[in-house]
């Protein structure tokens, strides 16, 4: 089953938009067992029998010892649809989990990273696909602007430190209802993660904003990505885009304070 005519185009929008893959390309897909990795694997599959360039694409999983069922299941499901998967079992994040059980994302992260880089290598990809959605950016957006006083997102194009590979998350403009109601339809199996079942987070927090104020405001998201693209400097504060030299005095009587 091919993923929904929304999902292709908005996928296909975004590596337009973004160059994301270029004739030639090698993409290896980051499956990490969810509903959304899942649905980008799909999604590029068929892209990939359909675009005017030509691209290959295979899948790989890593294993730092945090997924809550087994993995065969989703390994069976892949080889029945004649899909090109890796599954990586990282020692040294098992290692990690063992001596450091209360680690933080950032350093699993960084393992994980390591072996992302690893795996790619291996599989001779010069792409790496993440299953970040439209849901990710606005949530990444919100959190850095209110707990790390910096206007970011996620960045839906970049490359790995020393330029091997480029990265992209080509479901920016895919919201997360989407890829549930897909994945949900394939009879996939679908592994979670004992991080995504983490409660009190900040993710959680924002999660559960976004889901009080949809109901009245339906596009939030989609107006929240549409100002990601449409920035306008010189209303903000960074005085790198801002022309002081242009800007108009203030006046005395209107700003006592600053005059004394």
């Amino acid at each position: 089953m091919e993923p929904s005519k929304a999902i292709l185009r908005k996928v296909g929008e975004a590596i337009r938009r973004f160059k994301m893959i270029r004739d030639g390309d090698r993409v290896a897909v980051a499956l990490s067992g969810g509903k959304d990795s899942l649905t980008l694997l799909e999604t590029l599959l068929a892209l990939s029998r359909k675009a005017p360039i030509e691209f290959s694409v295979a899948a790989f999983t890593i294993e730092q010892g945090k997924f809550l069922r087994p993995i065969e299941p989703l390994g069976e499901y892949l080889r029945s649809r004649g899909v090109d998967w890796t599954y990586f079992h990282d020692v040294p994040s098992h290692r990690l989990l063992a001596e450091k059980p209360d680690h933080g994302c950032d350093l699993c992260s960084r393992y994980r990273r390591r072996a992302v880089y690893e795996v790619a290598k291996g599989l001779g990809a010069n792409v790496i696909a993440f299953g970040h959605t439209a849901d990710d950016f606005c949530e990444a957006l919100l959190r850095n602007a209110m707990f790390t006083g910096k206007l970011s997102a996620l960045p839906a194009v970049t490359h790995s430190r020393d330029g091997e590979f480029r990265l992209i998350r080509p479901l920016v403009f895919v919201t997360e209802d989407l890829t549930t109601q897909f994945a949900g339809s394939l009879g996939a199996p679908v592994i979670p993660c004992g991080c995504s079942q983490r409660t009190g987070t900040v993710r959680r927090s924002l999660r559960d904003l976004f889901s009080s104020l949809e109901g009245d405001y339906p596009h939030l998201k989609e107006n929240l990505l549409s100002a990601m693209g449409n920035l306008d400097p010189s209303r903000l504060l960074d005085p790198r885009y801002l022309d002081s030299d242009r800007a108009p005095a203030l006046e005395p009587e209107l700003f006592p304070i600053l005059s004394e």
